[in-house]
């Protein structure tokens, strides 16, 4: 209505408009941003990324080769970071550590989030003797502490680095799959799900268009948590002899070789040492910011 009393023309379109709705991801990654912890981890996260990918250019040395005549050296011009006891380059170890120890992060956990969400999809949404039989295998692994159960697959296995990372994937398989079970339980009560079941929609098309997607949030949170979590079990493995092998750079296997000469060269501890924590670290705070972002009561 304008100042004379006449109602104004409004265009039809204009009351038809209705605002943007803004993707999920974007409203969180907005809130995410707004956390100094996380962007302190994802900064890490990526600073880690970036020397794995470019070790072979960061590295001044190959990281395998020897030098005897100059072992056990402190940090100098030529070796920023000294060298081991077999005179090899320790900054060129710990930037070739940082792409076997983010691989291992990396596929374990996609191998173990595949397997958990398939066994967790088809527990939760079938039920019945599938559901009792899948969860019964969960809570044996889950019986035993996941460090335990890691060494005595790659026993089995053989040490090796590629049997290190099936081990972690192995162990880390009923988290993801209890986590997706609970969360389909929820999902498949929904009134849209129900509705397709009324239309006919097939068990297929309803668990990975509709049940799935609406389960991603909390898998993606554990997944993150979860890489820094396999790093340090797979530096676990490695320190025990069960990893990677020599002259593998692995920072667990650095930590291995290098305890006996913790009192008279320090540096060889401290620098793998502080790479596992501070990738843990970052992987950690980027997690537990990420679970807040996509928590619907967080907005």
């Amino acid at each position: 209505m304008n100042a004379n009393g006449q109602t104004a023309d409004v265009p039809v379109e204009a009351v038809l408009r209705t605002p943007p709705k803004r993707s999920v991801w974007v409203d969180a990654w907005k809130r995410l941003k707004r956390q100094r912890a996380a962007m302190v981890g994802g900064s890490l996260v990526a600073l880690f990324i970036v020397i794995g990918l470019l070790a072979p250019v960061l590295a001044p040395y190959d990281p395998t080769a020897q030098d005897l005549s100059h072992h056990l050296q402190p940090a100098s011009a030529q070796h920023w970071l000294g060298t081991d006891e077999a005179g090899r380059d320790e900054l060129s170890r710990l930037l070739y550590g940082a792409r076997i120890s983010l691989t291992i992060g990396f596929f374990s956990v996609v191998s173990s989030l595949i397997v958990g969400a398939l066994l967790g999809l088809v527990a939760g949404f079938f039920g019945g003797w599938a559901d009792v039989l899948i969860s019964r295998v969960f809570d044996v692994m889950l019986a035993f502490p996941s460090i335990l159960l890691a060494i005595a697959i790659v026993a089995i296995l053989g040490p090796g680095l590629f049997n290190a990372l099936l081990a972690v994937a192995i162990i880390n398989v009923p988290t993801y799959g209890r986590l997706i079970r609970s969360r389909v339980l929820s999902v498949k009560q929904e009134e849209y799900v129900l509705a397709c079941r009324a239309l006919g929609m097939s068990n297929a098309r309803l668990l990975f268009r509709h049940v799935l997607p609406n389960s991603w949030a909390p898998l993606i949170v554990q997944a993150t948590l979860g890489i820094g979590t396999a790093i340090l079990d797979a530096a676990a493995l490695g320190f025990l002899g069960l990893g990677a092998q020599p002259p593998s750079p692995e920072w667990g296997k650095m930590l291995s070789d290098a305890k006996d000469y913790i009192s008279n060269a320090p540096w060889i501890v401290a620098a793998p040492g502080i790479a596992i924590a501070l990738s843990v670290l970052g992987f950690n705070l980027f997690g537990d910011g990420l679970r807040d972002a996509l928590d619907p009561k967080m907005k």
